[in-house]
Protein backbone atom coordinates (compact mmCIF):
# COMPACT_ATOMS: atom_id res chain seq x y z
CA UNK A 1 0.00 0.00 0.00
CA UNK A 2 1.34 3.35 -0.76
CA UNK A 3 2.35 5.50 1.91
CA UNK A 4 0.41 9.01 2.09
CA UNK A 5 2.85 12.23 2.35
CA UNK A 6 2.96 13.45 5.69
CA UNK A 7 0.50 16.28 6.65
CA UNK A 8 2.19 19.78 7.17
CA UNK A 9 0.45 22.09 9.69
CA UNK A 10 -1.66 24.80 8.16
CA UNK A 11 -0.30 27.66 10.30
CA UNK A 12 3.95 27.12 10.43
CA UNK A 13 3.96 24.28 7.47
CA UNK A 14 5.71 21.90 10.51
CA UNK A 15 5.00 18.53 10.39
CA UNK A 16 1.55 17.83 11.96
CA UNK A 17 1.28 16.06 14.91
CA UNK A 18 -1.38 13.14 15.82
CA UNK A 19 -2.38 14.99 19.18
CA UNK A 20 -3.09 18.19 17.49
CA UNK A 21 -3.95 16.93 14.04
CA UNK A 22 -4.11 18.91 11.74
CA UNK A 23 -1.74 21.32 13.49
CA UNK A 24 2.21 20.37 15.18
CA UNK A 25 1.32 21.84 18.34
CA UNK A 26 -1.36 23.40 20.66
CA UNK A 27 0.12 26.51 20.03
CA UNK A 28 -0.67 26.51 16.40
CA UNK A 29 -4.13 25.23 17.17
CA UNK A 30 -4.69 28.38 19.40
CA UNK A 31 -3.49 30.51 16.86
CA UNK A 32 -5.75 29.11 14.31
CA UNK A 33 -8.87 29.53 16.73
CA UNK A 34 -7.60 33.11 17.63
CA UNK A 35 -8.03 33.70 13.73
CA UNK A 36 -11.55 32.31 13.67
CA UNK A 37 -12.80 34.44 17.10
CA UNK A 38 -11.06 37.55 15.83
CA UNK A 39 -12.67 37.48 12.51
CA UNK A 40 -9.46 37.29 9.93
CA UNK A 41 -10.94 33.68 8.70
CA UNK A 42 -14.59 34.21 7.38
CA UNK A 43 -16.81 31.27 6.14
CA UNK A 44 -19.06 33.31 2.58
CA UNK A 45 -22.74 33.35 3.08
CA UNK A 46 -26.01 35.59 1.85
CA UNK A 47 -26.46 38.91 2.51
CA UNK A 48 -28.50 39.99 5.47
CA UNK A 49 -32.18 40.71 5.10
CA UNK A 50 -34.28 42.23 8.32
CA UNK A 51 -37.55 41.14 9.05
CA UNK A 52 -39.78 42.64 6.11
CA UNK A 53 -37.67 41.12 3.41
CA UNK A 54 -35.38 43.79 2.40
CA UNK A 55 -31.66 43.43 2.15
CA UNK A 56 -29.73 46.55 4.06
CA UNK A 57 -29.15 48.55 0.41
CA UNK A 58 -32.70 48.76 0.04
CA UNK A 59 -33.55 46.30 -2.50
CA UNK A 60 -36.06 43.80 -2.14
CA UNK A 61 -35.52 40.06 -0.67
CA UNK A 62 -34.83 37.02 -2.46
CA UNK A 63 -38.30 35.79 -1.29
CA UNK A 64 -39.53 39.40 -3.05
CA UNK A 65 -37.81 38.85 -6.29
CA UNK A 66 -39.28 35.70 -6.93
CA UNK A 67 -42.87 36.70 -7.12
Amino acid sequence: MAERPAMRCPICRKPAADAYRPFCSKRCADVDLNRWFSGAYAVPGREEEDEDGVRKDGQPGRDERDT
